[in-house]
Parts: C-alpha cells; sequence; structure tokens
C-alpha cells in the first residue's frame, strides 16, 4: 500500500475517533470536569484542610496531578476499548483488517483517537485544577511529555482488552475490577512515605505510580520516585503493549472467529 494512502487513512481514522467523542462532549468532556471539582471539594477543601502540608505542599496542590493524571488514565483507556469494541459488534473492523491497511495504522488510527481524548479531558481537567490549587508548573515539556505517554500507554491497554473482549460487560471488567484500584493505590492520594515499609514496597509493583509521581514531579518538582526510573518504566511498558497489540491483531486473534 503506497506511504500517502496509508497516511489518509491514518487521517481519516483518526479524525473518525476524534468526533467520535467530540460530538457527545457532554458525556465525554463535562463529567470529568464535574467529579474533579467534586474531588477538591471534598478531598481537598474538606478532608485536606484538617491535614498538614505534604512535601511542603498542601494537600489540594499534592493531589491535583493525580486527579489529572487519572482523568487522562481513564478516558483514553475508555475511548479505544469502547471503540474498538464497536467496530467488532458491528462487524465494520474485518473490512479493515482484510484490507491493504497495515495493521500499525489501524493501531494508531484506534490509539491515537483515546490520546486525543485523554489530552482533551486532561486539560479541561488542568482548567479545572487551577481554580482549587496553586500550580507551579515546573517543568512544562515534561508535564505534556508524561501525560501523552501515559493516554498513549492505556489507548493500548483500551485497544488490548477491545481484541479480547467477548461481550459489553467484558468492556466494562476490566476498568472496574483492575484499573480503578490500581489508580486509587497508584498515590494519589497520599504519599508512599506514609505507608509501612511492606506496603511501600508493594506499591513499587503499581505501574501507575510511576505515572503519577512523574506527572507530579513535572508540575511541582516533588516525587516518592526517581523520576529516571519511572520514566523507563512508562517507555518500557509502551513498548511492550504496542508490541503485544500488533501481534495480536497479526494472528486476528479476537477478531478471526
Amino acid at each position: 500500500m503506497p506511504f500517502r494512502a496509508q497516511l489518509i487513512a491514518l487521517q481519516t481514522i483518526l479524525i473518525r475517533e476524534t468526533l467520535r467523542f467530540l460530538r457527545i462532549w457532554i458525556q465525554t468532556l463535562l463529567p470529568p470536569a464535574v467529579t474533579t471539582a467534586l474531588y477538591f471539594v471534598i478531598f481537598g477543601q474538606l478532608i485536606g484542610s484538617q491535614l498538614g502540608p505534604m512535601d511542603g505542599l498542601t494537600y489540594t496542590q499534592f493531589i491535583a496531578p493525580g486527579l489529572i493524571m487519572m482523568a487522562v488514565i481513564t478516558n483514553a483507556y475508555a475511548n479505544v476499548v469502547s471503540s474498538f469494541y464497536g467496530a467488532k459488534f458491528q462487524r465494520h473492523i474485518e473490512e479493515m483488517m482484510v484490507s491493504p491497511l497495515p495493521n500499525m495504522i489501524i493501531i494508531l488510527g484506534f490509539v491515537g483517537g483515546g490520546v486525543a481524548r485523554g489530552l482533551a479531558v486532561g486539560g479541561v481537567v488542568t482548567i479545572i485544577s487551577l481554580f482549587f490549587a496553586d500550580l507551579r508548573w515546573d517543568n512544562p515539556l515534561l508535564t505534556v511529555g508524561v501525560m501523552t505517554l501515559t493516554s498513549t500507554l492505556f489507548a493500548l491497554c483500551g485497544l488490548i482488552n477491545g481484541i479480547f473482549a467477548k461481550s459489553f460487560d467484558d468492556v466494562s471488567l476490566i476498568p472496574t475490577f483492575v484499573l480503578t484500584p490500581l489508580t486509587y493505590f497508584g498515590g494519589i492520594f497520599y504519599s508512599i512515605k506514609m505507608l509501612p515499609p511492606f506496603w511501600q514496597d508493594a506499591s513499587l509493583f503499581n505501574p501507575i505510580l510511576y505515572m503519577i509521581n512523574a506527572f507530579r514531579y513535572s508540575i511541582l518538582g516533588v516525587s516518592d520516585i526517581n523520576i529516571y526510573l519511572a520514566l523507563g518504566i512508562i517507555l518500557a511498558l509502551l513498548a511492550v503493549l504496542f508490541g503485544s497489540s500488533l501481534w495480536l491483531l497479526h494472528r486476528g486473534i479476537g477478531i478471526r472467529q
């Protein structure tokens, strides 16, 4: 397939996936903003006022990066898993698979839509956060980089979930029983330094901990984890998930029944 044709195909998928969530922005962009505002009011203002500083920051400042990252993770994931499973359910994914379109373009198209939603929601939630917390923006370039890498990673997770999903129940299974617990135990509302030694070590097996701390470092300049280790783990997971997605599509797993 000519390279120009591949670019046109990629652009087409990206536009479709982006318009898909923009058309229903009241369902995709507004709820995370409302939810984040509630988190700030309940945890930041009511509970946070009873807590002392954390790493030299107010509690509201401390939780702000984690809340932004939580919104990015859940929305990047949700966009791709629902879209890809919808394509399977409606059978039009088969048309893409039998076309000369490379599997890499299919992956980049769906994942690109998830990244677009993740970044859009991240931007909206960041604006909401500015009304509640004084953010320093210690390293803006790293902020954008970590947000983009994390949304890409969880868009790939959503794609893999969509590949294996056999029903709409399977689409919500992983987010409910895996993604949500890992997110809440990823250091959004607390520093792992507050935990007993055993639970500090156990927390290190949670990949979301590294993403939240890398993002917190980029904004506030504080982190429980070495920033280079965090970035290395994010990049390693990206490579593994992208390779796995490419292999699954090549084998037709979950598609060729």
